[in-house]
């Protein structure tokens, strides 16, 4: 291998974002080395993040219906878990799609190099154990880590991380989650699902903080019938490791025990984006003050000729919403000055049972704008198929503009609800109204007509919803 290889574009960061950049890259004719420290590509989200954890659920989900199958009339033995088995499914899939990446990079011939690496001025990058790279152009996808507390640091397997809680590397009997955004209730639901007795803190008044709370509460109420206790406004002050477990010491509102021991912790109070040892000075591109790089409309940093994509350049951090901007970068590249990063609608979904999906405007954003908007709620207990699921717990809303019957936003919770959400994000982009959902014949008996219905409701169309006529 030479000292130094040259390209037109170097893509530092192997993930959703990353990869899809430089896929298209090569599809428009450029010469493209993708740069990444781990041995396949797919970043975080295929090898410790979404996949792995989407996984989980799966399995999560499949106890659970077996659990609450009796209320039908079907009684199954109590599950046997093989943890081995389990584990190793996950991990093939995460393998077959990574290998299935590597083979794209063939395919496309995009160099792919394994290696850490750090900008040595704005025009090269130095991969660790491995070549010096020249580039023309340059897009930044290092992607994120999980936030650490240092106050609440120990050098203990017993306390986790997202990253060593995938790993699945036992069940504990007892775990206390720190945390109860996205990642938090997510792990709560597998570990809970498979056995352990856990235990979730959360420092703000309700779960998922920044969700609209009539979306957060079937999920509340699930998780309180899964869970063995759910501390809000709490937190935890300490840990300590004692013999065979860890200490926690809680300081909040409710605490029967304000000092409890747990088999695991598990820390998930956030992300940070990876933009630090990565010589991003030498580059000449800039940070703001959360340490995320600046970015303009064609996702430019302050050094023209180098791009920056995903967690790195601002919430929100999804995956999703990374891959759409490392194509934006591209066409920007490829010289489609045009390009621009301008979404209505970016897609949320949480994974627990229930989903919870939403886009666009929410309810509670509006609020704080103090923005009019006319908001219709279909609840899935008046939902043929939520009914035939034994799943009417759920809600579909949609945010409309009182003036012009806009679509500003969608929230969804409830079964499926990550699989519901497109249509919304769809409406949203192309300007739909509310009639025009309304209008929309959906198939029946299916969860789509929650959405058709809640239209429905805010035109006088709707058949079960009944509103006295003034």
């Amino acid at each position: 291998m030479a000292d130094t290889q040259q390209t037109d574009l170097v893509v530092l960061g192997g993930g959703p974002g990353g990869y899809a950049a430089a896929f298209l890259g090569a599809d428009r004719g450029l010469q493209v080395t993708l740069i990444d420290a781990a041995p396949k590509p797919g970043g975080v989200c295929l090898h410790c993040g979404c996949i792995p954890s989407k996984a989980l659920l799966h399995a999560a989900h499949v106890i659970t219906d077996t659990r609450e199958a009796e209320s039908w009339g079907l009684k199954f033995a109590a599950p046997k878990i093989d943890l081995d088995a389990l584990r190793a499914r996950k991990d093939k899939i995460v393998d077959t799609m990574a290998t299935h990446l590597v083979e794209l990079c063939k395919r496309r011939k995009v160099t792919w190099i394994s290696g850490r690496g750090t900008f040595v001025d704005s025009q090269s990058i130095q991969v660790e154990k491995g070549p010096k790279v020249a580039f023309k152009n340059c897009i930044i996808a290092t992607g994120s880590a999980p936030t650490r507390i240092p106050s609440l640091s120990l050098d203990s397997p017993r306390l986790l991380d997202s990253t060593s809680a995938l790993k699945l590397e036992d069940i504990p009997e007892t775990l206390l989650v720190i945390g109860g955004g996205y990642i938090g209730l997510e792990m709560s639901t597998v570990y809970a699902s498979l056995g352990s007795k856990v235990t979730i803190v959360e420092l703000m008044p309700s779960l998922l903080p920044g969700v609209d709370p009539d979306l957060v509460r079937p999920l509340a109420a699930r998780l309180a019938t899964l869970c063995d206790k759910i501390y809000l406004k709490t937190k935890v002050a300490k840990l300590a490791e004692v013999k065979g477990s860890l200490r926690a010491t809680l300081e909040g509102e409710g605490i029967d025990n304000p000092e409890a021991t747990f088999d695991k912790v598990l820390v998930a109070v956030g992300r940070r984006p990876n933009t630090g040892n990565l010589g991003l000075d030498k580059a000449g591109v800039t940070l703001d003050d959360k340490g995320f790089i600046k970015v303009d409309g064609q996702r430019r940093t302050s050094a023209e000729h180098i791009y920056a994509i995903g967690d790195v350049a601002g919430e929100p951090m999804l995956a999703h919403k990374a891959a759409h901007e490392g194509k934006v970068a591209v066409q920007v590249i490829a010289g489609d000055r045009a390009a621009l990063w301008d979404p209505r609608a970016i897609p949320a979904v949480v994974f627990t049972d229930p989903e919870i999906a939403w886009c666009g405007l929410t309810e509670t954003q509006a609020q704080k704008e103090n923005r009019e908007v006319k908001t219709a709620r279909f609840h899935w207990g008046a939902s043929g198929r939520a009914a035939t699921l034994g799943r009417s717990d759920g809600l579909t809303k949609l945010l409309v503009d009182p003036a012009t019957d806009q679509v500003l936003g969608v929230g969804i919770v409830g079964a499926g609800a990550g699989e519901l959400i497109s249509e919304g994000v769809l409406a949203i982009e192309m300007g739909a109204t509310a009639r025009d959902l309304a209008m929309t014949i959906h198939p029946h008996p299916t969860l789509t007509e929650t959405i058709s219905e809640a239209a429905e409701s805010l035109h006088g169309l709707a058949s079960h919803i009944f509103r006295p006529r003034k």
